[in-house]
């Protein structure tokens, strides 16, 4: 059974990050990944320092390859489903039967978005129905803009969209809407819409708008909602690491300096933070990296 100074699970930003970080510091690091960023559905990166606009998985394989470049490095291809505690350390394994031990363990798993049923949305998630407007804004051009509520966060949203172009609020029956809610959007620019949205409407990429249960169609370039997070792997919970709950799912609790409530065990990335954004996963791998050499330095 191979041995490790550490073992990342999950090989996107966030973990790709941490092992970096390590290896640097002349750590023997596997990480092992089971191939499904959650960024996948997005065809291009944007507000992440000196590779704006370039496309998430070829900003991962140019990070794999320069991991790779350093002695001690041992990238997998592979699924976690066991991690288990040890006397001195953690063992995993992989879905194929490896198995490995780390005297450290960060979990880069990530979270994975859970969509309304509408119809166009799923189509169209990650390019012209998004999350994120620091993201993805820029590039609709001040066009009009929908944000579809899902719930008390599609207000937070309301509120800054019109920043990137004119906005309607798809009520949708999932929010209640005060009197100075309505005062505080209408003030700001935004349309209201209680008609039910019944789906997602596009010629090719771009979105033509969000057809409604009355018939109408309200021309939207760009929808964004704030869908309900689960983790992607059941692995946090099994070892026993303590959960914050937000409004839009749970995430994993850390401290300062990302461990977990688990001795040993670190986790990085969307799975253990709120906000999101790619360059919060990289700066979140490489805290818990240098956390972790500070204490095989200090004990």
């Amino acid at each position: 059974m191979d041995h490790y100074d550490a073992i990342v699970v999950g090989g996107s930003f966030a973990g790709l990050s941490a092992a970096l970080s390590l290896v640097r510091a002349r750590f023997c690091v596997a990480v092992i990944d089971a191939g499904s960023p959650r960024n996948r559905f997005a065809s291009a990166s944007h507000g992440f320092l000196g590779s704006d606009g370039d496309n998430p998985a070829t900003i991962l394989d140019r990070a794999r390859s320069q991991i790779a470049a350093y002695d001690g490095a041992t990238l997998i291809s592979d699924r976690v489903i066991v991690a288990r505690p040890e006397a001195a350390g953690f063992q995993v394994e992989t879905e194929t039967g490896r198995t490995a031990r780390g005297d450290y363990l960060i979990l880069a798993t990530g979270v994975s978005d859970v969509l309304p049923d509408i119809p166009g949305l799923a189509t169209h998630w990650g390019e012209s129905v998004i999350h994120c407007p620091f993201c993805h804004g820029y590039e609709f051009g001040g066009g009009p803009l929908g944000v579809l509520a899902t719930g008390p966060a599609s207000l937070i949203q309301a509120r800054v969209i019109p920043l990137w172009g004119p906005t309607t609020l798809f009520v949708d029956g999932k929010v209640e809407l005060s009197d100075e809610d309505r005062g505080d959007l209408v003030a700001r620019g935004v349309t209201i819409e209680e008609t039910p949205v019944v789906a997602v409407e596009a010629t090719g990429r771009g979105l033509d708008g969000v057809r409604l249960a009355d018939g109408r169609l309200v021309e939207t370039v760009g929808l964004y909602l704030a869908p309900k997070l689960v983790m992607t792997s059941p692995l946090a919970a099994d070892l026993g690491c303590t959960m914050d709950e937000t409004p839009l799912g749970p995430v994993v609790k850390t401290g300062a300096d990302k461990q977990t409530t688990v001795d040993g065990v670190y986790a990085v990335g969307d799975m253990a933070r709120m906000p999101h954004s790619v360059t919060f996963a990289v700066a979140d791998g490489a805290l818990a990296a240098m956390s972790i050499v500070h204490r095989r330095v200090m004990g």
